[in-house]
């Protein structure tokens, strides 16, 4: 008797809220997680970036950090599972977020104070926002969406509740890309076209999202048509010439690095969403070498008005100039025209394609600079595109997934070689080292579950 009061007791305590806490009931509660932009909305792919060498890496760094020089110098011998012996953000950070969008799907439609088309509405929103964390996991720690062997490759854990000893099961590639699709297309018709925030996925991130993962998949037909679909719902694009020309009297100034401010922030109006990327603070981006830089246009005036060139004591490279928020997590307009331009493409309509991609460069390129591409030639027109697609998405992880994605084809290949201290490195299309591993602390404590590594070192 007396045990089981004891256990009696010790169940009630359990289920008591500490004192200055509140459990979340009403709707409001919960959709007040989608605005903890710091905890759900970090989408950290520093590995990728480092990988193509979109971000510059200092000589003390890679002096200090042997996984990112195995990353950043192409260095396939380094064993790259014993390296990752601390906690990484990139892992640990979406599979908060997951948790988050966990905890609102199994409970929005079961909230007060609300009336049913709203809490659909929040409801929805988690899903997208659930899906597009799975989809930056996949990309990362997986290999990429091949049609013929992604029901046999594992992908990455899957877990669809935010309870504690909820099971966790790695599942194939083709498992996760059908549980993403699937989150999307039941969020769809509950999506507003205008969201609360810019943290809150709307119709337009929705319809994005499904461009972004259907043309990873090699779909050009279903991604083509989401991506008209977004565009309907937003097709702005920033005016950077205009940027440049207000802010060139300090842009210009030889050996001056003072910063202009940002414009790529909450209200970016290529914005369909808003996530933050890996930079702690917040208020700055990465530097970037000078090989990086020497691929972008001639005027291209969102490279001139982010980077200068900047050499201190015996290292050169592009130095940040842009103070401020950056959304390199989020769905942005200017990814879904190209998505559009590479889809019409891949039809044969080159000249159409063309004329997306030059409506992307036109608020790019100065006049001085600016020519329209023209080209019949199918190759020629793709890899433009590819090109500015590249440069305009830079330390997100589309560069990093498109690479992966037309290495898996194997017609448009991407690999990288420069030369460092005398010494040339390369970065093959075939390297394994497309393909990040689990840190070690997830495979040690995989939760309620089992994982196995995708890729040898």
């Amino acid at each position: 008797m007396a045990l089981g009061l004891t256990f009696a007791s010790c169940e009630d305590y359990l289920s008591d809220v500490p004192k200055g806490a509140k459990a979340p009931t009403t709707l409001a509660d919960y959709e007040a997680f989608l605005r903890d932009e710091y905890t759900n909305h970090r989408v950290n792919i520093a590995g990728a970036s480092q990988l193509l060498n979109d971000q510059y890496v200092t000589l003390a760094t890679l002096s200090s950090d042997r996984l990112i020089n195995a990353n950043y110098m192409w260095d396939e011998n380094a064993d790259r599972i014993a390296l990752k012996v601390s906690d990484e953000t990139t892992y640990y950070a979406s599979y908060q977020g997951i948790s988050t969008f966990n905890l609102i799907i199994e409970n929005a439609l079961n909230t007060t104070k609300a009336t049913e088309d709203e809490k659909r509405v929040v409801w929805a929103e988690a899903k997208v926002l659930r899906a597009m964390n799975y989809f930056n996991l996949v990309n990362f720690y997986a290999d990429t969406y091949v049609a013929a062997t992604a029901s046999t490759k594992l992908s990455v854990p899957l877990i669809t509740s935010a309870n504690i000893n909820a099971p966790s099961k790695q599942v194939t590639i083709q498992e996760m890309y059908d549980f993403i699709l699937n989150d999307v297309k039941e969020a769809l018709p509950y999506l507003l076209k205008v969201s609360q925030t810019p943290l809150h996925p709307n119709l337009g991130t929705g319809y994005a999202f499904y461009s972004r993962v259907y043309l990873q998949m090699n779909n050009y037909t279903e991604a083509l048509k989401y991506a008209d679909l977004a565009l309907t719902e937003n097709n702005k694009l920033f005016d950077w010439i205009a940027y440049y020309n207000t802010n060139k009297a300090i842009i210009d100034v030889p050996n001056s690095y003072t910063a202009t401010t940002s414009p790529m922030g909450y209200t970016y109006v290529e914005n369909y969403n808003y996530r933050h990327g890996a930079t702690s603070s917040l208020s700055t981006e990465n530097s970037i070498p000078v090989e990086r830089a020497q691929r972008f246009e001639a005027g291209d005036t969102k490279f001139i008005s982010r980077w200068k060139l900047y050499t201190v004591g015996a290292e050169t490279y592009y130095r940040r100039t842009l103070s401020g928020m950056f959304n390199f997590g989020g769905m942005t307009t200017v990814e879904i025209y190209l998505i559009k331009a590479e889809c019409l493409a891949r039809d044969n309509k080159i000249s159409e394609a063309l004329a997306v991609l030059n409506t992307v460069r036109k608020t790019r390129i100065l006049p001085a600079s600016y020519q329209d591409i023209s080209t019949a030639d199918k190759t020629t027109a793709l890899n433009a595109i590819f090109r500015t697609k590249r440069n305009e998405l830079t330390n997100t992880i589309v560069p990093f997934a498109d690479a992966r994605r037309l290495n898996a084809e194997g017609v448009y290949k991407v690999s990288f070689t420069k030369t460092a201290s005398g010494n040339t490195y390369t970065l093959k299309s075939d390297s394994h080292l497309w393909t990040m591993p689990f840190p070690q602390g997830a495979t040690q404590n995989p939760g309620n579950g089992t994982i196995t590594q995708n890729v040898a070192k």
